[in-house]
């Protein structure tokens, strides 16, 4: 059955056997039972018994195995955000001491998590381009344990060459995570090019609406997701029944979204290439990006979100979103809308100088997510307000 197919159909099982058309929202703390002594199964395993919604809920699990069922994982645990997941994920993978490969330009937030394990843990971190097997072969030491990566980084559009450095790092017993939110499942199933993890922002393209905040990690094996969902309930960070709801709810439309914001993201990223106060569009869709050939092995379509660099440098970018009336100034992506923002004063604004340009962020970078609105109103937005850049 087709991704498309199967998304609009996802449902929770009751216990007469129907299935209701929507998944109802389970939105309750605890269960109580007849039998006191099953209670103990709910909280001690993540498949036997509903008993408390931090542990298990159905609507939460409906959601974590939709978006399982998706990436073609074995299980999945939905987190409260998408830090969430990734904050649980690498506090749960990584010791004292160990190491961590990451791709340089991974999103701001990860980057503080990751010098935050760092300077906590003495976690040691080694980053990486992400094309170069042999640069990965050269990072991999006997402490390693993650290779981090993203499928399209946030906001540059890099594209690691996941089918090449996966293998790499099982070759030595390192697990491979993957942050998928850009493409979505839509566009690439990382656990098919060798991800052993793959990790997503909900409140992106999969909750799609900016009404929902949420997290999901998809893992390949069972043992380690049990594992991790012991930690994800130690550290408190699952989901909430509405939440997953939403998300279950964006995803009934994810496949027509992500079509949609594909055809008017490369408009919009063609039309800037060619205004006067644009210097440089990085939009991995064009064949002159750097990631572009690469991404073609693996990926099946490009996203609606990308950066661009306007010459006037960050005073350019402020008059630019100042005069913008379609496009909304705004810190997500993923929506309806169409949205912008200035990363490196914002989503990676824990960056140093020295850090942003190995990132290849500079002042006047900006990142615009585009959603589905017509084309040619957002062309038009952004025509009449970089006029104004321009004078």
């Amino acid at each position: 059955m087709h991704p498309e197919t199967r998304m609009v159909h996802i449902s929770a099982p009751v216990p007469d056997g129907s299935v209701p058309l929507s998944v109802p929202i389970y939105q309750t703390s605890s269960f109580a039972f007849d039998d006191p002594e099953l209670i103990a199964d709910g909280l001690h395993h993540p498949d036997r018994a509903y008993a408390y919604s931090r542990f298990a809920n159905p609507t939460v699990r409906a959601l974590e195995n939709a978006v399982a069922d998706l990436e073609g994982g074995a299980a999945a645990i939905a987190t409260s955000s998408g830090m969430g997941a990734i904050t649980m994920l690498l506090n749960g993978l990584l010791g004292t001491g160990d190491h961590v490969i990451a791709q340089r330009d991974v999103y701001g937030g990860t980057h503080a998590q990751l010098q935050d394990l760092a300077n906590r843990f003495g976690v040691q971190v080694t980053r990486i381009g992400g094309h170069d097997p042999e640069e990965l072969r050269a990072a991999l030491t006997p402490r390693t344990r993650v290779l981090y990566l993203e499928t399209v980084a946030n906001p540059t559009g890099h594209v690691s060459d996941l089918p090449a450095l996966a293998p790499i790092a099982r070759a030595a017993g390192v697990l491979t995570v993957v942050d998928n939110t850009f493409a979505t499942p839509i566009f690439c199933r990382p656990i098919e090019h060798g991800a052993d993890v793959v990790v997503h922002s909900a409140t992106k393209f999969l909750g799609g609406h900016s009404d929902v905040t949420g997290g999901l990690a998809v893992f390949t094996d069972r043992a380690r997701y049990e594992k991790l969902w012991e930690h994800a309930v130690e550290f408190g960070a699952t989901a909430d029944p509405f939440a997953a709801w939403l998300t279950i709810r964006g995803l009934h439309t994810l496949a027509l979204r992500m079509e949609r914001h594909a055809a008017n993201v490369a408009r919009v990223a063609g039309w800037l290439a060619g205004h006067p106060a644009v210097a440089a569009v990085r939009w991995p869709g064009d064949p002159a990006h750097l990631s572009h050939a690469v991404a073609a092995g693996f990926v099946s379509g490009f996203p609606g979100a990308f950066c661009f660099d306007l010459a006037g440098g960050h005073d350019a970018g402020v008059r630019l979103m100042s005069r913008l009336r379609v496009i909304r100034a705004a810190a997500s992506l993923g929506s309806t809308g169409s949205l912008i923002l200035h990363p490196a004063s914002t989503t990676h604004r824990q960056l140093t100088p020295e850090q942003l340009q190995e990132s290849h962020l500079s002042p006047g970078t900006i990142r615009i997510a585009i959603g589905i609105e017509h084309p040619d109103d957002l062309v038009a937005d952004l025509e009449q307000a970089l006029d104004v850049v321009v004078r």
